[in-house]
């Protein structure tokens, strides 16, 4: 390959695309890795195909995978996505938004496409100022990820470098990460970050991520740009 590349996991949401933006910046070309996994936001598979021909990204993979047959979270079972909850109550304890074992799930999935392209590096939007509540977006969960991904792949036990799983925004709020996004000319009216919007992409605007995002704005001094 004529320059590094890396897999970047892209949901179609702020922090997704922040962060592609940022693996852009740092040279990196972008293959880009989202999932329709039976979520209730299907908006936002919509807003990954927008976010990667933003980017003009190498490739932009859809892998299929049915987490509503398992179930056990508000995004992808009969469960209400909770609406209106005080903002101390978003990192009080574990949410039923939180989707079992996604983001070891995706993580994986994100390791074996690296590695059928020889791609060592892998970036992922996770950040544990705002949903300190999941345990899968926090720096711990990562790190031994990564330790487990260099022992279980080929690429880690015989190639020339170790795979790297790169958080740029894990110990930022969303006012920092909107004010990076921003900086390197992320256009957010490409992004949904709605648990559960309207068929036509129209944010519900009460859930817990609608609230973190509009208070993001809020601090910058910005209207966000989508309904």
């Amino acid at each position: 390959m004529s320059k590094k590349s890396a897999v970047v996991l892209s949901s179609g949401g702020v922090d997704s695309t922040t962060t592609m933006a940022i693996a852009q910046d740092q040279g990196f070309e972008i293959y880009s890795l989202s999932f329709d996994y039976g979520q209730k936001n299907q908006y936002e598979l919509e807003c990954a195909q927008k976010v990667a021909s933003f980017f003009h990204v190498r490739k932009h993979l859809i892998i299929s995978l049915n987490l509503r047959q398992i179930g056990g979270s508000a995004l992808t079972d009969n469960i209400p996505v909770p609406r209106n909850r005080a903002k101390h109550d978003f990192a009080s304890a574990i949410p039923v938004t939180y989707v079992p074992a996604r983001n070891l799930i995706f993580l994986s999935v994100a390791v074996a496409w690296a590695e059928s392209k020889n791609i060592t590096d892998i970036f992922i939007g996770v950040n544990a100022v705002d949903f300190s509540g999941y345990p899968d977006c926090r720096q711990a969960f990562i790190r031994s990820f990564e330790q487990t991904a260099n022992l279980g792949t080929r690429l880690g036990v015989e190639g020339n470098s170790q795979i790297v799983i790169h958080t740029p925004l894990m110990d930022l709020g969303k006012k920092q990460i909107l004010q990076k996004g921003l900086e390197l000319g992320v256009d957010y009216q490409l992004t949904s970050s709605c648990y559960d919007p309207a068929p036509s992409g129209k944010a519900c605007g009460k859930c817990d991520s609608c609230q973190i995002r509009k208070k993001g704005f809020q601090e910058i001094g910005q209207a966000d740009p989508i309904l």
